[in-house]
């Protein structure tokens, strides 16, 4: 048997539910935990040992719970709107289970995004919430997590509930690069970027180290929890299946 494939049946192995279910169950075994430390210490350490700011004092410190959440409130809706095009294109039953999967923790994100954001905003802004661009792209892209939830749940057909999902996934996506560079766009009472830019991250390195670890375990956690639910929907499916639904 050729290198090519061997490397197509391993590929054909991973990408079936089957397959993913055993791989996944040798990882999460130490994903879950590390992504749990490394939140234990990056959250600890930014609020608890990070300098203050020298403008905004320990206001600042919110940081360590925003900006992880708004990062994974786009990535992960860019994952799942992918995932969701893979299945509309080619049928591939795993990538829509991972859209499936990672709605619910992108719209979770999406409300911490917001929540702490407004949080944030009054101290600093004087308000908990302005029709800024950044916050009502931001508000959009929560509605549209909700949309395809919902879309999703409102068939019993589960397939056709995915392929009509996926449609509003896609064009969903022209909403991301409206929040990326909505503070560039548009006058915006929200600051640039801090740390994903070219240029060196404006923010002083005992700051930005509990941020990309926080960053990191909000990443992992992401994983973990798709991961464990793609088990749970391939676990769904087999009972169907059985049950000859």
């Amino acid at each position: 048997m050729g290198i090519l494939e061997q490397l197509q049946r391993f590929g054909h192995k991973a990408t079936s539910p089957n397959g993913f279910d055993r791989l996944s169950g040798l990882i999460l075994v130490w994903l879950t935990p590390l992504a749990w430390l490394l939140l234990a210490v990056g959250v600890v350490w930014g609020l608890a040992f990070a300098p203050a700011d020298y403008q905004q004092k320990n206001v600042f410190r919110i940081i360590y719970l925003h900006v992880p959440s708004a990062a994974l409130s786009l990535s992960v809706y860019v994952m799942m709107a992918l995932a969701a095009a893979i299945y509309f294109i080619w049928r591939i039953e795993l990538a829509a289970l991972f859209a499936r999967a990672a709605a619910p923790y992108g719209a979770l994100m999406t409300t911490l995004a917001l929540t702490s954001g407004a949080l944030w905003g009054k101290p600093t802004w004087g308000t908990y919430w302005t029709w800024d661009a950044r916050l009502t792209s931001e508000l959009i892209l929560f509605f549209i997590y909700l949309g395809y939830i919902l879309l999703q749940h409102s068939f019993e057909e589960r397939p056709l509930g995915d392929r009509l999902s996926a449609l509003l996934a896609i064009v969903g996506l022209i909403n991301v690069p409206i929040i990326h560079y909505s503070v560039v766009w548009w006058r915006s009472l929200h600051q640039g970027a801090t740390i994903f830019k070219f240029a060196a991250p404006a923010i002083a390195p005992l700051m930005l180290w509990p941020l990309l670890i926080s960053l990191t375990a909000f990443y992992l956690l992401f994983f973990s929890y798709v991961g464990k639910e793609m088990q749970n929907l391939i676990l769904v499916r087999r009972i169907d299946r059985l049950m000859g639904r």
